[in-house]
């Protein structure tokens, strides 16, 4: 099973105002978060060929080059193997991305080995629609195994 914990494991500390001086705690979406692992459940049908489209509208991680933020729409569509994608993991752990450094291309690939490892589909493809920054629109597709007809 795939973690996003060492991505938000920064999360956890606490944070200091320099202001103040008083130590802030962690709310609990940056907790679940921090925490965050994929998991998947038994796939209830299969020997049966069906797939699972997932739309993740809001996801966000930084440019490595300016450190601006970089916003896409996440379109996952997988044949499930043994195991199943829970959702509420795959949203905590896409959300992991949210404060890190990684390029479009890393990220695509990176999310897409992690779900790979953590359900081993039968097919996965990822596809990132990046909001367009600076009059260029970039779109990042990745796919893994055989799509099995339905």
């Amino acid at each position: 099973m795939a973690s996003a914990s060492a991505a938000g494991s920064a999360l956890l500390a606490t944070d200091s105002d320099s202001t103040t001086g008083q130590t802030r705690t962690p709310l609990y979406g940056e907790r679940a978060i921090a925490e965050a692992q994929l998991i998947c459940f038994d796939n209830p049908r299969p020997g049966r060929a069906y797939e699972v489209s997932i739309e993740l509208p809001e996801f966000t991680c930084l440019c490595p080059f300016s450190g601006y933020p970089d916003f896409a729409v996440l379109r996952l569509l997988y044949q499930p193997g043994p195991r199943v994608l829970e959702l509420k993991a795959i949203k905590l752990y896409v959300n992991s991305y949210r404060d890190r450094t990684i390029s479009h291309e890393e990220v695509v690939n990176r999310i897409l080995d992690d779900l790979v490892a953590a359900c081993d589909p039968v097919w996965m493809e990822l596809v990132a629609d990046f909001n367009p920054r600076g009059n260029v629109h970039t779109v990042v597709r990745v796919s893994h195994g055989q799509r099995q007809p339905c």
